[in-house]
């Protein structure tokens, strides 16, 4: 018999029992509909091991992950080319976590998948409002003729949870028609008091990691300059501290596109940071 130890190819401190947790880390690798470079799918394996390089102590927050008590799922397996059924495999998945009383913590992968999130979460919540930090806005009703992309992730959102419970912050990038949704409705903030109006809101927290500007975030499949630094990003986590999270989601690092790995450690310190205000 072997004696080990074996490395550990899961999140730095999670619980390793599914049962007693009360938040589910669930990998996404999925990135079927990716406009520009495509590649997230590798980033929630990468993830896991550069979690290896982090302390498990964040001292902005003062706690520790095993503070949070989540626990780490493993990714789940999508069939390749199927758009349709591996959404369906996401939601099936997510409301699952639901049913057992936890929470998610999602990761992606490119950002439609947080579509299918919130169809499960919204399933339990009827007050749920979202926050989605990004540097694009995600409005589209369809890209290329495709109403199921990356592109149109928010919009199809908005028709789940109402414009009204939609909080748009750090986007820099969009059609003009999508600007002018983001007016209509109110969507876009750039102070921290425009989160008060979902004060009593359940709260889920999608963070894009495109919302850093490129010079600190380089491996991601659409950079656009003139974003957030890693700290103002960090503000805002701060702020969220206080709200009701009921889950969230990380998504579109694509680690192949900075060879130096620094994106992969941005964000697995950004994920570390958003799991201690859960």
């Amino acid at each position: 018999m072997l004696r080990g130890p074996f490395l550990d190819r899961n999140w730095i401190g999670q619980n390793e029992d599914y049962g007693s947790s009360n938040i589910v880390m669930l990998g996404l690798p999925f990135d079927g509909t990716v406009s520009y470079r495509c590649g997230s799918r590798f980033a929630p394996e990468q993830i896991r091991l550069a979690s290896w390089g982090l302390e498990d102590y964040s001292p902005r927050f003062d706690k520790h992950l095993q503070d949070v008590n989540f626990h780490d799922a493993g990714d789940l397996e999508f069939p390749l080319g199927n758009t349709y059924k591996s959404l369906d495999i996401i939601e099936q998945n997510v409301e699952d976590i639901y049913m057992d009383g936890k929470r998610v913590f999602g990761i992606g992968g490119e950002h439609l998948v947080t579509l299918p999130e919130i169809k499960a979460v919204s399933k339990f919540y009827k007050d749920l409002a979202v926050v989605h930090f990004d540097a694009h806005t995600d409005l589209r009703e369809e890209y290329l003729g495709e109403e199921m992309s990356h592109s149109a992730v928010i919009r199809h959102v908005s028709k789940i949870v109402g414009a009204e419970n939609i909080k748009q912050i750090g986007i820099r990038s969009g059609m003009k028609e999508e600007w002018e949704f983001m007016k209509k409705h109110r969507t876009l903030i750039s102070e921290f008091s425009g989160l008060d109006v979902l004060k009593n809101k359940k709260i889920f927290v999608t963070v894009d990691l495109d919302v850093l500007d490129p010079s600190v975030m380089p491996g991601t499949g659409t950079p656009e300059s003139g974003g957030f630094s890693f700290n103002q990003l960090i503000e805002w986590f701060e702020y969220l501290k206080d709200f009701d999270i009921v889950g969230a989601d990380v998504v579109e690092l694509a680690p192949d596109y900075d060879a130096s790995g620094v994106s992969t450690a941005v964000a697995t310190k950004v994920i570390r940071e958003l799991l201690m205000i859960m």
